[in-house]
């Protein structure tokens, strides 16, 4: 490290609740990145950050440096600006399939950095390899190249991408510090600075299967996460949508792939999805220019979905990333499916008044379709379809869910999973609406 004060002096600083430098926190990332900083001391740093927290400055000044670790992509040549989202997860939330494809069908380009799963919340890099061939860590080149042909790729982020990033998450998802706002912060904006973007739209989960299943604590998250963007020159709305259910019907890697086929295709049914994906996207295209207000967006968007350019532009994306070039004309042919497939019935009759959104998404895990360490292999072909929604009337032979699973110990599980997780009661019923709150900022950079 080039500076002159020790790192243990730089973690003194934060532990007794100071600010550090901008010069401080840059040597601190370039510590993580390097090695030079060891394990226990860059624990100690998440774990200093996590009890006294960041300054907005501080926060901002961290994240910079953490993007500084590695390469910055730079999309100079292109007729259209740099657009991207990113959600904070969720179960059955398969936006991000959708919506890059209908916003390159609106003129943008999207490079897309995603991730994989995280405890019970699906990843988007575990539903793309259920694609067969699908390329998640494309070569520079042909990542390049595949937003250029397709204007849109949804890939991982490679090793050169703040590095920092990489090696701090993995301290923190070991030393209880995920839950940092500052370090959360840090850790997305980092990557997608790194991205080279124009806009960005950041959709901040809210219920009880969200991260942050308090409404507080989720607005001062996306609060945080508007506030260092801006400062940092990228331009940057958030909204908070509603995980108090499943997004869509499916939740699975290869069945959410094909939910999201359903959505591009322009099918009907899924109208919390649809309304979450048109209300970003709409965002998205007035932050980028490409439309002067949320109406004329939404319009541009809807008519992407319906004269099939959007379809058109995620099959493009598959077909240049090594997937199959015929996916959207016969996903069956490619996409792998359970060998057990059979509904649960609710059994009584009454009206859908809750759902444990979480415990879904934990069973889906436990199916195999999601890890419970690292290194862990996903079955993409289990979860559930067909889920019945908040509000929803129910027969005694109404399903549930359809459940797909690799055996009947799986079955079963499921089957007794659902029936405590989903609870039938005479009403009222009362879910909240798919987008909550808008946060921003106004002409003077204040948060609005």
């Amino acid at each position: 490290m080039s500076t002159t004060r020790l790192p243990q002096d730089l973690l003194r600083t934060k532990r007794d609740g100071a600010e550090l430098s901008g010069s401080d926190l840059r040597n601190i990332a370039d510590g993580i990145a390097d090695g030079t900083l060891s394990e226990c001391q860059v624990g100690a740093f998440a774990m200093a950050v996590y009890l006294r927290g960041m300054t907005p400055r501080e926060c901002a000044g961290f994240t910079l440096a953490m993007r500084d670790t590695g390469d910055v992509l730079d999309w100079r040549g292109l007729d259209g600006p740099v657009l991207d989202k990113h959600s904070t997860g969720g179960v059955g939330d398969l936006v991000s399939l959708a919506l890059g494809p209908a916003i390159a069908a609106c003129g943008g380009y999207v490079p897309m950095i995603s991730g994989r799963g995280l405890g019970h919340t699906g990843g988007t890099l575990d539903k793309l390899e259920a694609i067969p061939g699908y390329n998640v860590y494309p070569p520079l080149g042909l990542l390049r190249h595949c937003v250029r042909e397709a204007g849109v790729a949804i890939v991982g982020a490679s090793e050169r991408l703040a590095p920092a990033d990489r090696r701090l998450y993995a301290v923190r998802d070991v030393t209880a510090t995920v839950a940092s706002i500052p370090l959360i912060t840090a850790s997305i904006l980092a990557k997608k600075l790194a991205a080279g973007l124009d806009a960005l739209v950041l959709d901040v989960k809210a219920g009880n299967g969200a991260m942050f299943a308090g409404p507080d604590t989720a607005r001062q998250l996306a609060q945080s996460l508007v506030r260092v963007a801006n400062e940092a020159g990228l331009r940057c709305v958030a909204r908070l949508t509603a995980m108090d259910q499943p997004l869509a019907d499916a939740a699975g890697n290869a069945l959410e792939v094909l939910a999201a086929l359903r959505l591009l295709r322009n099918e009907p049914g899924q109208m919390r999805l649809r309304e979450v994906t048109l209300t970003l996207g709409a965002e998205l295209l007035v932050l980028g220019g490409l439309a002067a207000n949320e109406a004329e967006a939404r319009r541009r968007l809807e008519d992407a979905l319906a004269s099939g350019a959007a379809a058109e532009r995620f099959a493009r994306m598959v077909r240049e990333l090594g997937g199959p070039g015929d996916l959207l004309d016969a996903p069956e042919r490619h996409l792998a499916l359970a060998p057990l497939r059979a509904a649960v019935p609710a059994g009584q009759r009454g009206l859908v008044e809750a759902i444990d959104t979480r415990a879904l998404g934990r069973l889906v895990v436990a199916l195999g379709g999601g890890r419970t360490r690292p290194d862990a292999a996903i079955d993409h072909r289990v979860g559930l379809d067909q889920l019945v929604e908040l509000g929803q009337p129910v027969e005694p032979d109404t399903p549930l869910a359809v459940v797909h699973a690799a055996d009947a110990s799986g079955f079963a599980l499921a089957r007794a999973t659902l029936h405590t997780a989903i609870r039938i009661g005479e009403g009222p019923a009362t879910p909240l609406p798919a987008c909550l709150e808008r946060i921003g900022v106004d002409a003077a950079g204040a948060l609005a």
